[in-house]
């Protein structure tokens, strides 16, 4: 589960995917597989999220890891690149941007 805090000591990651609703499915289908299959057992992986606008045409991926080298070192494997051809494939456009909190409100 996310926590979101500020100074905390882990890495947030937001990926926006754009896409048409006639591939957004097949592209939440192919996520959901890239984190149940390689992602989430990445070390240093701590939890994410994905989330759909109602016309279905942006994706978000909100993920936290204890380290942006253990993120960085994701992106660069192997398997990961052959999940993220398939992504380019399914979407306009995509782009993961790593964040530091800068303030929470309850």
């Amino acid at each position: 589960m996310p926590v979101i805090e500020r100074n905390a000591v882990r890495q947030t990651v937001i990926t926006t995917f754009e896409m048409t609703p006639g591939t957004c499915q097949d592209l939440i289908e192919a996520l959901t597989k890239a984190y149940a299959d390689f992602i989430s057992k990445q070390p240093g992986f701590i939890s994410a999220g994905l989330h759909v606008n109602d016309a279905q045409t942006r994706i978000a991926n909100y993920a936290q890891w204890e380290r942006r080298e253990d993120f960085q070192a994701m992106l660069r494997s192997p398997e990961m690149r052959k999940h993220t051809r398939l992504f380019n494939d399914l979407c306009k456009s995509f782009e993961p941007v790593m964040y530091d909190v800068a303030a929470t409100f309850d």
